[in-house]
Order: structure tokens, then sequence, then C-alpha cells
């Protein structure tokens, strides 16, 4: 059944390319022949989507030197002229191992270029096993699933210019000094272009959550503030923007078709406080622009089980989700601003860790009751929504992702796969 709320109406698809298989390789496609073979492994990319290794942190003050260094290798790159564009591939054709042609030797030089591979000459039209190894390094230094298979994607991400990709690091090597003096505290950053969230503390990734983020027309906002709060199977009281962009253009669209969007998704309409008749709403005039709407908690409640409170004038929070397709996906921007995350219960009790009575065990039986519970944290968390898309790490990988926003002010392409 169609769920809507605060991620809105989008849903985010990700094409996902047809492999070749047998004696078929990439010219087989080129010359224009039928392909047909299996498909990725989903399970593979689901899993790493759902579920991506901790890594180091991305606001660590040790990234600051890190991604001066980072600046230093591909102002050298340029300098040197960069690298050449990669052609694009026909719709449904992919390279992996085993493939034979020119477009190999030029995807080989392109890893080398960026240092994801060191030089080889040996079959250097053959996609052998030590491409494979620099072209998954490459996927996932760049926010892509590490399948070693190149598609269309991760042609479109090799082909970010060099000098853009050098712009980008020394817009974000100023954004990471504004975080230089977290040390060794206790937190979590929301990286709004990777989807993700970490927890961290002693600059160690504790764990590391996949998230979903707001859409480009209704981008999640930047944000310094501290979780001081968590409401377990909460109600829903639909945010301004929500209300404004899908509930009320559904229910005069619903109207239309003699249906009500309120008793479809249960939720409740109140003016001062007062529960309405939801069949006497006239969506046709300016009255449910003045009325406010909450959902009860539920299995249709688009918060899930838990709702993170921290103070912002954006009306944003994070949340649990009651359905988790989207997290098995490689491109998550689809709130309202928002943040749904996923293993969430594995958060809160990172956040709960000093409040007595408040252990795992405890968080899984509050989900299955389905009690109405609010809790205040012992101590503040501090939470940070930033936005980094290239930066490096201790141990000298550097790290892209989509300019998801355009923020970077390099142009579509680095927000174009």
């Amino acid at each position: 059944m169609q769920r809507w709320c605060l991620i809105g109406l989008l849903v985010t698809t990700m094409a996902m390319a047809a492999s070749t298989v047998g004696a078929y390789d990439i010219r087989d496609a080129l010359r224009g022949h039928h392909v047909t073979g299996e498909n990725y492994d989903r399970s593979f990319v689901k899993e790493w989507e759902r579920n991506p290794p901790p890594g180091f942190p991305t606001l660590s003050p040790q990234n600051v030197k890190a991604t001066a260094a980072a600046i230093k290798l591909y102002e050298k790159i340029v300098a040197k002229g960069g690298w050449s564009r990669l052609p694009d591939l026909p719709k449904r054709t992919v390279l992996r191992t085993g493939s034979s042609d020119p477009i190999v030797s030029q995807l080989r030089k392109r890893l080398v270029a960026s240092r994801d591979m060191e030089p080889s000459t040996f079959f250097d039209e053959y996609f052998d096993g030590s491409l494979l190894k620099g072209v998954k390094r490459f996927q996932a230094s760049n926010g892509l699933t590490p399948t070693g298979v190149v598609d269309r994607r991760t042609i479109a991400a090799l082909n970010v210019p060099a000098d853009v990709r050098l712009r980008q690091l020394k817009k974000n090597l100023q954004r990471l000094k504004q975080y230089s003096g977290l040390g060794k505290k206790k937190y979590v950053v929301v990286n709004i272009p990777a989807a993700q969230v970490e927890a961290v503390k002693g600059d160690r990734v504790v764990s590391r959550h996949t998230g979903v983020v707001g859409k480009p027309d209704r981008p999640t906002p930047l944000l310094r503030t501290k979780i001081h709060q968590m409401n377990f199977n909460p109600v829903w009281r639909l945010p301004p923007t929500v209300v404004k962009k899908d509930l009320i253009p559904k229910g005069q669209e619903m109207a239309r078709a003699g249906k009500n969007v309120l008793v479809k998704y249960g939720i409740d309409a109140y003016s001062g406080g007062k529960k309405l008749n939801p069949k006497k709403i006239n969506w046709e005039s300016s009255q449910p622009f003045q009325l406010s709407y909450r959902q009860q908690p539920g299995k249709e409640n688009p918060l899930g089980f838990l709702k993170i409170n921290f103070n912002n004038s954006h009306s944003v929070y994070m949340h649990d989700t009651p359905s988790d397709s989207l997290f098995g996906r490689n491109v998550r921007a689809a709130s309202s601003g928002c943040i749904r995350v996923r293993n969430i219960e594995q958060l809160a009790a990172w956040l709960l860790e000093g409040r007595s009575g408040w252990s795992r065990g405890r968080i899984e039986y509050v989900r299955e009751k389905g009690k109405r519970i609010d809790v205040s944290l012992r101590r503040r968390v501090p939470l940070y929504f930033v936005y980094i898309t290239a930066w490096a790490t201790k141990d000298g990988v550097i790290q892209f992702r989509r300019d998801l926003y355009e923020r970077d002010n390099v142009g579509e392409i680095a927000a174009s796969y």
C-alpha cells in the first residue's frame, strides 16, 4: 500500500544494469549484439548499503591534515593534465572481470591517475584481478557499493574531472576546520551527502548507520544542536512542509475521487485542540491550511517506534521507519528534511548509556509492546548535520560523495551519479 509521510511521495529508484557472462564481453555489446546475463548480486548491494563498515570519523581532527595532503596530491594530478574522460557505456552493459576491450585500458589509466591502483602494462586491455581491486577501491571511496562491476553510474563518477575534485577538496577543508575541536568528545554526526549517521566517541566510530536524507527540493538543513529526548512509539505531528506539499494536495486529489485522505491513512485533524470529523473538511477551501494533524502510534505511523528530538528551528528530527526499503539503495535522498535511521535501536542504546534501566533489551521490549514512553537523556549529546563531500582520512584514503544539493559550486557533474 502506498505510504506518504515526511519522506514525501517520491520513491528514489536505483537503476541496476545487467551484467555479461559466458563468452560475451563488452565488445559484443558495443557491436550491437543482444547480451543477456545475471544481474548484480543484489543481496550484497543491499547488505552493504544497509550495514556500512564503521570506518573513520568524518569529522576527525586528523582529517584536516590528511585533507590538506590530499589537496597537494590533486594539485599535482591537475598540473599533469588530470585524467581523460571515459566513454559512456551502452544501456544494460557493464565492464567486469573477464572483459577485454580498449575501454578497459582507458579504465586502468584512469584509476592509476587517481592512485586507486598501481601502474601496470600486463594484460592492459583485459579486466583482471588487479583492476578489480582498483575498481572496488574507487567505488568504496566514492560512495558507491564496491561490487567491482563498472556500470554507467561508476563511469559517471570516474568522469568527474580532477580539477573539480580539487576544488571540492579545498572547499571541504574549510568545512572540516569548523569541527576540528571535537577531539575525543561523544557526539552524533549526519553527513548529508553520504546519507549516513555516525555515533562517535574518543575519535572512533562506535556505529555507522545508513540514513535517508532530504530531497534536493526539500534539503536537510545544517545543524549544530544537542539530542535531549527520545519518544518511543511516538505520535506523528505532521510538519508544515508535509501538510502543505503532501497532505493537502493528496487530500484534494482523493476528495475529487470521493475518498478521504485522513480516513485512509488514519490521521486526525485538529482545530484549536479540538478533533474534527474528517468527512466535514473541505479540501478545496483554505480550511485545511489552518488545521494541525496527528497520526497515532501504529504500523502506519511513518516515525516507526522511535523519534529522536533535538532543538532546531526547521521542525526536523531523526526517526525510525515502518519500512526499510530505501536503506538498501545507493541513492537515499527521499525525505522532507528529517533523517530516517537504520538500526536506530542501537543508536538509542548508545545515547542512553548511563540512564538507569535503559538497556538494548528494554528498548526491544518497548518496541515489541508498543508502549508510549518519553525519555530524557541524562546528559545531552552534541549533534551535527554537516555537508562534507570530499575529505581524506588518516590512512591516506581520499573520500568523495555526490554533491547532492550542489553546494560545492562545481556544477551538476559532481551530483549526477
